[in-house]
């Protein structure tokens, strides 16, 4: 028998709130999406355009649906993905693991993946000294 789990984190529902660690500062944009992935409907390509931003860094959850779609999204629009893997959860852990492997398999195609959310921490902070100097 399978029986439907119901739409899963909702906005303004129960578990859909940010964890301290990432709660957006005053001001920064939040996109609310009504489907699985981050681009549809959602005016985030426009918003990220009229930036000239080129370059992503995917995370979230689950890793299978919404954090793969946003990711395929992403680059049928033209932007460089990275997914941060420890950045990631699933349901199910070989689901994640899959989606990784078809990532990195893919050689580029979609985007590439980081094992570690700090190695992407460091590498925006040593671009930053560099660009500073």
């Amino acid at each position: 028998m399978v029986q439907s789990m119901g739409r899963l984190l909702v906005d303004g529902s129960p578990g859909n709130e940010f964890v301290d660690a990432a709660r957006p500062l005053a001001g920064e944009k939040v996109v609310c999406k009504p489907g699985k992935g981050a681009f549809f409907m959602t005016g985030l390509h426009e918003f990220l355009r009229e930036r000239k931003v080129s370059h992503l860094i995917v995370c979230g959850v689950t890793t299978e649906v919404c954090v793969q779609t946003t990711m395929r999204e992403a680059n049928d629009r033209g932007y460089e993905c990275v997914l941060v893997e420890d950045a990631t959860a699933s349901y199910i852990p070989p689901f994640k693991a899959a989606v990784i492997e078809m990532v990195r398999s893919q050689g580029g195609i979609v985007g590439y993946t980081v094992e570690r959310a700090q190695e992407v921490a460091d590498a925006l902070r040593a671009a930053a000294t560099s660009a500073a100097a």
